[in-house]
């Protein structure tokens, strides 16, 4: 019996002038097998179920981009394949079928072009560049230049708030009852389980559990930004306090001081525990303690070391009103 774990979608993707695949957008997907679709047209290409999306398809020659149908099953837990392959991931994160690192995104940045992201959809950053007189006449502007774009441009979460939608890429995994404040940025296969409040970093492969609270100017350590391979995880009720980090792990009902950066390998003076024969506090590194429950992280003000504290009861309350 197969064990694949399968992913498939329906939609259009857009092609540059030189056969590159841009991307690929999919209104219609799902888990499992590609279902039946209507069956190919006389010139191979297919039939979609749509017609809104068959009237999509063609030629923009103001981008030099063709617009084709695509239909496609991959395997969630194969290497990308392609960048049909690649967008599909993507959707089936923002669209919440799957949950941050429940699928393989490996090779993914081979099969993502460098894109000229428009007001009128992705063209090739060359033919931005030659096409530029043309394109101002028709009032399209290029918005960035990266491989992934606006989650906001493919996918319209349900219950969630995004002040700045160029901090969101598609691929993010936002939770109804989240909120991404004008400087709160998510990335690809990272984001919410929960109703949370974002206003930092979360970066690649980390998961923020729900009612927890990333403070303006916060960073989460990921595995693009020389986190290693260890994937972190915030839980419930946990505060990243203002212009705080972590490279660890947190529990639920943490708390990290404002301005507090905790790295996996930070010396942390255990403020609790007995103190050692010679008087002095034990401490450990801060790894030690990834994923711990109940700990409150802080610098004392005094001696400048950095302390934790264990604590009772719940962390932070988000505000209903926000999140609603």
């Amino acid at each position: 019996m197969s064990t694949a774990r399968t992913a498939w979608g329906i939609g259009l993707r857009t092609i540059a002038s030189d056969g590159t695949d841009l991307d690929a957008w999919f209104p219609e997907l799902g888990l499992g097998e590609l279902p039946d679709v209507a069956g190919a047209l006389g010139d191979g290409s297919l039939s979609l179920p749509d017609r809104s999306l068959s009237l999509s398809k063609g030629a923009d020659e103001r981008r030099a981009v063709t617009i084709e149908p695509v239909a496609l099953s991959i395997d969630l837990d194969a290497p990308v394949a392609s960048t049909p392959d690649a967008y599909l991931r993507l959707h089936a994160l923002s669209h919440l079928l799957v949950k941050p690192n429940e699928v393989s995104v490996e090779g993914i940045f081979a099969h993502l072009p460098t894109v000229a992201w428009t007001n009128a959809g992705p063209m090739l950053p060359a033919d931005a560049a030659r096409l530029r007189p043309e394109l101002q006449r028709h009032g399209i502007q290029v918005q960035g230049l990266d491989k992934f774009p606006r989650l906001t441009d493919y996918v319209q979460p349900e219950g969630v708030r995004i002040a700045d939608a160029s901090r969101v890429r598609l691929g993010a995994h936002l939770a109804p009852g989240t909120t991404v404040m004008h400087e709160g940025f998510v990335n690809f296969n990272a984001g919410t389980l929960g109703a949370s409040m974002v206003e930092g970093r979360i970066s690649q492969g980390v998961v923020v559990g729900e009612g927890s609270d990333i403070g303006g100017g916060a960073s989460i350590m990921g595995t693009l930004s020389g986190g290693g391979t260890h994937r972190i995880s915030i839980g419930a009720r946990t505060l990243l306090g203002a212009n705080a980090g972590v490279g660890i792990s947190l529990g639920d009902d943490c708390i990290v001081e404002a301005g507090l950066y905790v790295t996996a390998g930070a010396k942390v003076q255990l403020a609790d525990a007995a103190p050692t024969a010679d008087g002095r506090r034990q401490a450990v590194k801060a790894a030690a303690l990834s994923g711990e429950n109940g700990l409150l992280f802080r610098r004392n003000s005094l001696s400048g070391a950095v302390e934790v504290v264990r604590r009772q009861g719940h962390g932070v309350a988000l505000n209903d009103a926000l999140h609603a």
